[in-house]
């Protein structure tokens, strides 16, 4: 045999396995949501940089869709665009629940908390997990209908696919000190690897954190909430700071207060490289702007120390998948019996909770029970009755504000809508969302009985006139905000009749390109 061909051999077999390591790489992951392209930044030359779309949401705060479609939930940011480029209002988006200052404006709007850092303005937040573990060069978040709700882009140093126990960093903060230590510790059995972590403006002076085993947040880019002229579709790349850990997992933090409408996100690029680059001497380790030091105890009272030292010991053993607590024990027999005992009830949230089975029946209960009651949210409540309405609207007489969005049981033929005008007279709020069976007669007795209405939602409906609005508008002096997106009999004439005649009201209608 020639000397040359074992040669060739090896020199074959090496170049395969060469090429097998790069495909495994570079094709890792679903739907084909990431790629390499060599780098041209002159830090970097032999390095090769790693663009990644989120391969699975973990956790979210709130989301407009539900729990059985995948229409303007969150998940629509996991893999790549569906929309982007194109602007508009669109299902496959992902859409948080509020926008604007609308809903600060209610009687259940939550006061602020007192601890809050002055440079803390995160409203609602998003995770998403990414297939390789990378130093970040870029966050690209593409977002298709009025953009300028992201604030803040954190990256955690934990890996949310990892089967080995990391190292618990304990975190002491004492005034004008920080001291951080790790420790390699057994990882319990029954703590899942998903430990929720608090970012480290949430760490109270004096106390000893631990942002879970092995996970703490750094801070990529933050700004303050800016307002961007129009709704088209954009991709937004804030410059963000180089971290010294890779990371595969990403969470975006918005305010929605400045927004004419609902932003909706379409997906976030991650740009990284796997080796850890070469720090600038410019960019510190730590940047100590990142973490708000809190002001005097005195100034803020020892309630919340208490709960931030108790939260700082309790995980959760999984994360919740949609946003609200369908972890946790929360049942309906717990709530009727919460009901029961909760006379003097003022404000009650029950929206996309998926676990009761009834809610007729927990409407009959605040009838009888909650007569003190003056805001209720049944959002995508999926099985509520004309039967418990008309209990809720008897008994709970004081109500200035219901949410009854795609609650799709409900149909005005059966009288409930006009029921409710009737009965709840000092309403101020009220949304009918995605209800198509809203007609003209609603919306008359609303102009009759609840003439102190000041938001008003029917996006939807095909069965509201323009001249029914102006009867509405006419009788309501104090209604303020107006959503008639997607009533096909309420065109862009229409509406642009209706603001000039009546210039005090926001009234909105949202377009598909």
């Amino acid at each position: 045999m020639s000397p040359v061909f074992p040669m060739l051999t090896v020199l074959s077999m090496f170049y395969y396995m060469c090429l097998r390591r790069r495909a495994r790489t570079a094709t890792r992951g679903e739907m084909n949501s990431r790629r390499a392209i060599e780098s041209n930044t002159r830090a970097l030359p032999i390095n090769v940089e790693i663009v990644q779309y989120a391969k699975e949401v973990l956790d979210f705060s709130s989301h407009y869709g539900s729990e059985n479609s995948m229409s303007y939930t969150m998940w629509n940011l996991a893999g790549i665009p569906n929309v982007y480029p194109s602007s508009g209002d669109f299902t496959q988006t992902a859409v948080f629940r509020t926008y604007g200052t609308w809903w600060d404006r209610c009687p259940s709007a939550r006061l602020p908390f007192k601890r809050t850092p002055p440079t803390f303005c995160s409203q609602d937040y998003v995770e998403l997990a990414f297939e390789e573990p990378v130093y970040p060069t870029a966050v690209h978040i593409l977002e298709t209908y009025h953009p300028g709700a992201v604030v803040r882009i954190l990256a955690c140093s934990a890996n949310p696919y990892s089967q080995n126990p990391p190292a618990e960093v304990v975190c002491i903060v004492q005034s004008g000190t920080i001291t951080i230590h790790m420790e390699m510790r057994p990882k319990p059995e029954a703590q899942n690897s998903r430990t929720k972590v608090r970012t480290p403006d949430e760490i109270p002076v004096g106390e000893a954190g631990r942002w879970g085993p092995g996970e703490w947040w750094e801070i990529l880019w933050s700004e303050a909430p800016t307002k961007v002229n129009g709704p088209q579709a954009r991709q937004f790349t804030p410059c963000i700071k180089q971290i010294n850990f890779p990371t595969n997992l990403i969470r975006l933090e918005v305010n929605s207060s400045l927004l004419d409408y609902y932003t909706e996100l379409d997906a976030v690029v991650l740009h990284g490289v796997k080796e850890r680059p070469v720090l600038s001497l410019k960019t510190s380790m730590i940047d100590m702007n990142d973490i708000d030091e809190d002001e005097d105890e005195e100034k803020y009272g020892c309630g919340m120390d208490t709960l931030n030292k108790q939260f700082s010991i309790v995980t959760l053993r999984e994360w919740p998948t949609n946003g609200y607590f369908d972890k946790l024990p929360y049942e309906q027999t717990a709530l009727l019996s919460i009901l029961n005992f909760c006379s003097e009830l003022q404000h009650l949230s029950l929206g996309s909770c998926v676990m009761i089975e009834d809610y007729d029946l927990i409407a009959s209960m605040m009838g009888a029970k909650c007569k003190k009651l003056r805001s209720l949210d049944l959002w995508r409540c999926k099985n509520i009755t004309e039967s418990g309405i008309a209990e809720l609207a008897s008994g709970c007489q004081l109500l200035e504000e219901l949410d009854l969005g795609w609650c799709p049981t409900l149909q005005s033929s059966t009288g409930c809508f006009t029921n409710l005008a009737r009965k709840l007279p000092n309403l101020q709020k009220l949304f009918l969302t995605a209800n198509r069976s809203v007609c003209d007669t609603d919306i008359e007795e609303l102009a009759a009985n609840c003439t102190h209405l000041r938001q008003l939602d029917i996006l939807g409906t095909r069965m509201v006139s323009p001249a029914s609005l102006r009867k509405l508008l006419e009788s309501c002096k104090d209604l303020s905000l107006l959503d008639v997106s997607f009533c096909s009999q309420i065109d862009n004439r229409i509406v642009l009749e209706l603001n000039a005649n009546f210039p005090n009201v926001f009234i909105k209608k949202s377009f598909t390109q």
